[in-house]
C-alpha cells in the first residue's frame, strides 16, 4: 500500500482530521465544564446554522433563539429538558398568532435536542463518557469503510447508495468490540456490551439520516467549514443520534 500516495491525494482531509482529533483530546485532557460548554456550544452554533440552511429557513432571530438556549443550557441541571420548554414556546406563540409553521422546529430538533443531549451526557457521567462514545462512533465509521471497501456488495439503502449491508456490519461489529472495552472504565460488562452495540447501531441511521438531508436538499456537503471533509453536521451525524441514545440508556440501566 503507497501510504505516500494516500497522503497526497487526501493531504487536506488528513490534515483537518489530525487538527480536529488534537483540538478533542486537548478539550478531553482538560476536563472543565465552562471549556467543554464552550467547544461544544461552537460546534452548536455552526451545526444550528448549516441546519437552517438545509431547512431553507433564512430567519437569523433564530441563531439568536438557539445562543439563548445554550446560555440557558449552562446553568440548568438538566440540558436536554430545555428542549421541551422550548418547543411548547414556540408552539404557543405560533398558535397565537394563527400562524404554525413546523418548519422553523426543525433546528430545534436536529441538531438542538442531540447537542442538549450530548452536554447532558458530560454532565451526568462525565468525560469519559464522551470519550466511549467518541470511540463508538468513530469505531462504526472506520470498521464500516474498511469491510465496505474490502467486501462489500449488497446495497444497504436508496438513501445512501454507496452504502452496503457488509460495511454497516463491519462498523457496528467494531463499534460493540472497541466501544465494550472502553467502557468498561465506567461500566460492567454487560452494560457496556449492550450500550456500545445500540449506541453504534443509533450511529449507522444518524448517519443515513443526515444523508437522506442533503439529498433532500441537493448538496454535496452540509457546508464548507472543515477542508475534506464538509460541514460541521457532516461530522456530527453519527454522534446527533448516538448521543440521545447513551444518554437514556446510561439513565435507565445505572
Amino acid at each position: 500500500m503507497d501510504f505516500k500516495k494516500i497522503f497526497v491525494s487526501h493531504k487536506e482531509r488528513i490534515l483537518t482530521s489530525i487538527a480536529l482529533v488534537l483540538v478533542a483530546l486537548a478539550v478531553a485532557v482538560i476536563d472543565n465544564t465552562l471549556l467543554t460548554w464552550l467547544v461544544l456550544g461552537a460546534i452548536y452554533l455552526v451545526s444550528f446554522y448549516e441546519a437552517m440552511n438545509l431547512f431553507e429557513i433564512k430567519e437569523k432571530k433564530y441563531l439568536v433563539y438557539a445562543l439563548a438556549l445554550w446560555l440557558a443550557a449552562f446553568i440548568y441541571p438538566n440540558p436536554d429538558d430545555l428542549f421541551y420548554l422550548v418547543i411548547i414556546i414556540f408552539l404557543s406563540i405560533m398558535v397565537h398568532k394563527k400562524d404554525v409553521n413546523y418548519r422553523v422546529l426543525a433546528p430545534f430538533f436536529y441538531p438542538t435536542l442531540s447537542m442538549l443531549f450530548l452536554f447532558a451526557l458530560y454532565k451526568d457521567f462525565g468525560m469519559g463518557t464522551i470519550v466511549w462514545l467518541v470511540v463508538i462512533v468513530a469505531g462504526a465509521d472506520i470498521g464500516a469503510y474498511i469491510t465496505g471497501k474490502s467486501i462489500g456488495k449488497t446495497p444497504f439503502s436508496k438513501t445512501s447508495p454507496n452504502k452496503t449491508w457488509e460495511g454497516v456490519i463491519g462498523g457496528i461489529l467494531m463499534a460493540t468490540i472497541l466501544g465494550s472495552i472502553v467502557g468498561l472504565g465506567s461500566v460492567e460488562l454487560n452494560i457496556s456490551l449492550l450500550v456500545s452495540f445500540l449506541v453504534a447501531l443509533s450511529s449507522v441511521w444518524g448517519d443515513l439520516f443526515e444523508s437522506y438531508l442533503k439529498r433532500e436538499a441537493g448538496v454535496k456537503d452540509s457546508g464548507a467549514i472543515f477542508p475534506g471533509h464538509g460541514g460541521m453536521l457532516d461530522r456530527l451525524d453519527g454522534y446527533l443520534f448516538g448521543s440521545i441514545v447513551m444518554t437514556v440508556l446510561l439513565r435507565g440501566l445505572l
